[in-house]
């Protein structure tokens, strides 16, 4: 072990939140190193948010074409997915390249580690032969990597997880999706529109199981038109891999198995924070928790703060942001307000949108509130009507009754993601109801359906 290096502030991960920590602390004049043995701006710009986002914004010029023939007369299409690949290798990632995001960190005047960082005593990280104590203390950011289900032969297999689809530079004949969350449900449809045969596999009784039902009933019907086979309730019990082709055994709850063939398999069940051989356990943390607990003001321990997917309150990099400014503003001492997560936003971008926030009806049940909900059907609002082909959805909102405020809403349509900014901002300021109501809403637009949705709580 080399000599000790003394500086301020340690971070280790470097994904949007601890990358945008790390930059902004080193600005704010502490002396800051970051360390990250793998890409510099984490999972999102290389093998998430970014590139799949361009991957499905390809796949729904594609269908909008297809709809001209109900709305303005004839289009035919050629799908090309080396286009969309090629945008995401030169454009997206720098053929996951992080030079950019690295000069970037280090032009704010971080020094930058690439290497596997291990905790070594509160405010201690050891990095390879060198040894850093920090006087202010370290953040965790370590982020999630995807994970596979113990299913029987599953792991001898060349399956794909988002990293490899999002890394394809064709689309394959056929496709097998592992899981009907927002990862796999996303990736499902935006493969089927350029060709591919898809089926999805949920072990829950419908997809996208975490959202609103009226939501993924919303989703479901946009699957079936667009093809893709969808088995809820049901659970891969083997994989196998010969010639070329995947094989599964899929048990459908009260059916006989079945068997599903493809040329790929995308495994989209869920994700494991890479917290293995942290050195948690050199600072009073279980090495084997599933997640971080962190205070309001994301302190995890002496010297220690955490933010991200590893605090377990939601993988998102808004959610990274988030916490990410909340740990500055404790190591520099500047006054909050701290962590409150009453109003999280979250979007699925299948096609239709879900945009969701706060509780779920069940959730807020479950929570012991009293609840009062109003739900409107996209297509029966005039801006819905308007769109026609591919203007289904549904808004919800799930009213505290006694507190006379929203505590969650759903937004399911063309625009779901962007409609879900007021109801967002609803929730999370705690409008009354009665307020929102009041509200002057431009016409024609999505917008308007909420409206609908609050006039529903009264029925």
């Amino acid at each position: 072990m080399s000599e000790d290096q003394h500086v301020d502030l340690v971070v280790i991960g470097l994904g949007p939140g601890g990358e945008h920590l790390a930059t902004e602390a080193a600005r704010a004049g502490m002396s800051v190193v970051g360390v990250d043995e793998r890409l510099v701006g984490g999972e999102c710009p290389y093998y998430g948010c970014i590139p799949s986002k361009m991957m499905i914004r390809a796949a729904n010029s594609l269908a909008e074409a297809h709809r001209v023939g109900a709305l303005a007369g004839s289009a035919t299409t050629a799908p090309d997915f080396s286009v969309v690949a090629a945008r995401i290798r030169d454009e997206a990632t720098d053929d996951w390249d992080d030079t950019v995001a690295v000069k970037r960190l280090e032009d704010a005047g971080v020094t930058f580690v690439r290497g596997h960082a291990r905790l070594a005593g509160p405010g201690v990280v050891e990095v390879g032969g060198t040894r850093y104590v920090a006087s202010t203390g370290v953040v965790l950011n370590t982020g999630t990597a995807p994970a596979a289900p113990p299913v029987d032969g599953l792991a001898d297999t060349p399956f794909w997880t988002n990293r490899e689809a999002l890394r394809a530079t064709e689309a394959p004949n056929s496709l097998v999706v592992m899981g009907g969350g927002a990862i796999g449900a996303e990736l499902a449809q935006a493969f089927s529109r350029f060709g591919t045969r898809v089926s999805v596999v949920e072990a829950a009784p419908r997809i996208l199981a975490l959202e609103e039902p009226e939501a993924s009933d919303v989703v479901a019907r946009a699957f079936a038109a667009d093809g893709i086979q969808v088995l809820a309730g049901a659970k891969v019990a083997s994989v196998a891999h010969a010639d070329g082709r995947f094989t599964l055994t899929v048990a459908p709850d009260g059916s006989d198995d079945l068997t599903l063939d493809a040329d790929r398999l995308l495994v989209a069940a869920g994700r494991r924070p890479n917290l293995a051989d942290l050195g948690l356990e050199t600072v009073g943390l279980d090495p084997t928790a599933r997640s971080v607990d962190t205070d309001e003001r994301m302190r995890a321990g002496e010297k220690l703060w955490a933010v991200g997917d590893i605090v377990g309150k939601g993988a998102f990099t808004h959610m990274s942001m988030y916490q990410a400014g909340i740990a500055l503003r404790d190591l520099t001492g500047t006054d909050g307000p701290w962590a409150s997560y009453h109003a999280v936003p979250r979007v699925t971008y299948t096609d239709p949108e879900v945009g969701a926030v706060g509780m779920t009806e069940q959730q807020a049940r479950d929570a012991g509130v009293d609840v009062r909900t109003g739900t409107t059907a996209l297509q029966e609002s005039t801006r819905g009507w308007i769109h026609g082909a591919g203007g289904e959805g549904v808004v919800k909102v799930v009213e505290d009754r006694a507190a006379g405020h929203l505590v969650g809403a759903t937004s399911a349509g063309p625009t779901g993601g962007e409609v879900l900014s007021m109801l967002a901002t609803a929730v999370h300021a705690k409008v009354p109801t009665a307020v929102l109501r009041e509200q002057v809403l431009a016409y024609p637009t999505f917008h308007r359906a909420v409206s609908s949705a609050l006039a529903a709580l009264d029925d």
